[in-house]
């Protein structure tokens, strides 16, 4: 019996029903969407006041015609503003200003002519990559803008990542741990967003750059045509470009960073193996101060503009030029100059590293193979002589400090065993007075022994500035309970910063406090075989002193015996305190082979020069 087959009878159909209304497609286009994308619902869960004709479902653009054409157009004009401000984003706060994003970025043109001749997918893969890779270079813009305002230097993506436990830790001692805490999932939240909202943007670009090609291809050339003219003419709104190769520069500049900090790990693991004095007999070592009590201090972000900024200078050139007449008087001489550090803003151990090492310590790399070297320290130097005793006081350690060992000191106060029982202060563990006068009661001030060669750091004048302790009388310290009143009337370090007048003030008052600790301990506690050389780290944050600053910072030697000088006065360094303008200025990390060279047993003669 032969098969018979029949076609189905297809349902009567309203041909209304079928097309797609002229406002669900303004706003599907409006969107970037395909016609049916995302208006489909189960036509048997939807209520019936939802159902149009024949009973097709009706979706909620359907219901709100105008709602969904307004939303649609807001969400593509914020895609297209979020996306061109990423592409013009500078690196640094002083950036921020309209002329810089009323640019034509080179990057977006390219972008989107690329978007018009890829095939679909291949155009869905691109704007979810673009997306992320601009989110990405955003939140390193976001980065830089961090690092420029504190550290007045770029993020370095290869050695900089360790400092954010650093930066966290600051921030619990300055706001508290809930502060850090909030500070720390802000950041997280802000990252996670920037990623998914940038992609988002990408891809609803480039859906809408689809669905109008012709439209989008038209104004492609003709952004095209117009940046290679504004780029040949020069043409400029408010000194900045409009032609703007932002992400390009940005680009190079990191892949520039990278091969350069592996470039440099090679020659400075090279530099650091070569050391003029590493073979140098212990008893040929720094023959000219035996029998001395050798004090290296370093003042926390004491920088040159604390004595030269008009706004700060003349509270500190005060203090130091009282300090001067005071040790002239206790029969101390002084001599002072420049240093130029390797860091500003922050970074202090880089500093410390370099003076320390005479090498150029710029980065962490640097730090970590010179610290786990055995190159010769300037603190070592005086241990290997077997004539000092060496100490450090380090108010601002708080946990393990494994680099103790490069420096060569015998033992090593921090801020857990110096036994202060008072409060801190923001980011300082305890008041400079305080670490001074623990210094004279747990070795400084003990009889017998050999000589005592100590390296201080001195944190009252780390950022943020308050509060801030106030000199007592050296019988009132004790175990710094004394200073819960004190600290409990000084400023709120948000209150200050809150004023941008109110934070070179601050500082200068954080300065000129630490000085007049060190020089009334001196005065007090120093004698005829006391030598003290001190000197700032680096310069504060570009907040106190403005972007194009110097990083030098003051240096002085003060000694009671007349000699110590005297081998020293070949480097042309000024009386006083205070260096002057024409005074000297040197790399940091030229003191430490000068140093050894002038205290050696041959006076002024030549050291290798160090490397950088």
């Amino acid at each position: 019996m032969p098969h018979l087959t029949r076609s189905p009878q297809l349902p009567e159909t309203d041909p209304a029903t079928d097309r797609v209304s002229e406002t669900d497609r303004a706003t599907e286009e409006a969107e970037g969407r395909t016609p049916d994308e995302g208006s489909a619902e189960p036509a048997a869960s939807a209520p019936a006041k939802d159902r149009g004709e024949g009973g097709a479902v009706r979706g909620w653009r359907d219901r709100h015609p105008a709602v969904a054409r307004v939303l649609a157009r807001t969400a593509t004009v914020l895609s297209a503003a979020l996306v061109l401000f990423a592409l013009l984003l500078p690196d640094q706060l002083s950036g921020l200003t309209p002329g810089q994003f009323a640019r034509i970025p080179v990057e977006g043109i390219a972008g989107a002519a690329l978007l018009l001749v890829l095939p679909p997918k291949a155009r869905r893969v691109a704007a979810v990559f673009a997306g992320m890779a601009l989110g990405l270079l955003t939140v390193l813009n976001f980065l830089d803008m961090g690092f420029y305002s504190v550290l007045a230097r770029p993020f370095d993506p290869v050695l900089d990542w360790g400092l954010f436990g650093d930066a966290e830790s600051f921030l619990r001692d300055s706001a508290g741990e809930a502060g850090a805490i909030g500070a720390v999932i802000g950041v997280l939240v802000l990252v996670v967003a920037l990623l998914v909202l940038m992609t988002l943007a990408v891809v609803r670009l480039s859906r809408v750059i689809s669905r109008h090609s012709a439209a989008a291809t038209g104004t492609t050339l003709l952004l095209g045509t117009s940046w290679v003219a504004v780029t040949a003419l020069g043409m400029q709104i408010a000194g900045v470009p409009v032609s703007s190769r932002n992400v390009a520069e940005l680009v190079g500049s990191r892949v520039d960073q990278v091969r350069a900090d592996l470039k440099d790990e090679r020659a400075f693991a090279e530099a650091a193996a070569g050391d003029a004095f590493h073979d140098t007999p212990p008893d040929r070592l720094l023959t000219g101060l035996r029998g001395k009590d050798v004090i290296f201090t370093f003042i926390e972000s004491y920088g040159r503009s604390a004595v030269e900024d008009p706004k700060i200078a003349p509270g500190v050139d005060a203090v130091l030029a009282d300090g001067t007449r005071r040790l002239r008087k206790a029969g101390f001489s002084t001599r002072s100059a420049w240093l130029t550090s390797p860091t500003a803003g922050g970074g202090s151990w880089l500093a410390h590293s370099t003076l320390m090492s005479g090498l150029w310590i710029n980065n962490q790399q640097r730090y970590r193979t010179v610290t786990s070297s055995d190159r010769l320290s300037l603190t070592g130097a005086f241990r290997r002589t077997g004539a000092w005793r060496t100490v450090g006081i380090m108010p601002g350690v708080t946990r393990s400090w494994p680099e103790g060992t490069f420096y060569g000191l015998d033992h090593v106060y921090d801020s857990r065993n110096l036994g202060y029982r008072g409060p801190k202060f923001s980011w300082s563990t305890m008041p400079d007075q305080y670490s001074l006068s623990a210094f004279e009661r747990l070795q400084h001030g003990k009889p017998g022994g050999k000589p005592l060669m100590s390296e201080i750091i001195l944190t009252s004048s780390h950022n943020p500035w308050a509060p801030l302790p106030k000199m007592i009388g050296w019988n009132e310290v004790g175990d710094g309970s004394v200073y819960d009143a004190i600290q409990k009337a000084g400023k709120n370090p948000t209150e200050v910063w809150r004023d941008p007048a109110q934070v070179p003030v601050e500082y200068g008052h954080a300065i000129q406090y630490s000085l007049r600790s060190l020089i009334s301990y001196v005065e007090k506690y120093g004698n005829k075989n006391t030598v003290l050389v001190f000197l700032g780290d680096h310069q504060p944050v570009p907040a106190v002193t403005g972007e194009h600053a110097s990083r030098d910072v003051p240096v002085a030697i003060v000694a009671h015996d007349p000699a110590v000088l005297k081998r020293i006065s070949d480097w042309g360094w000024q009386t006083g305190l205070k260096p002057g303008p024409k005074a000297p200025v040197w790399h940091m990390d030229a003191f430490r082979n000068r140093f050894l060279t002038s205290y050696g047993p041959h006076p002024g003669s030549a050291a290798s020069a160090p490397a950088r």
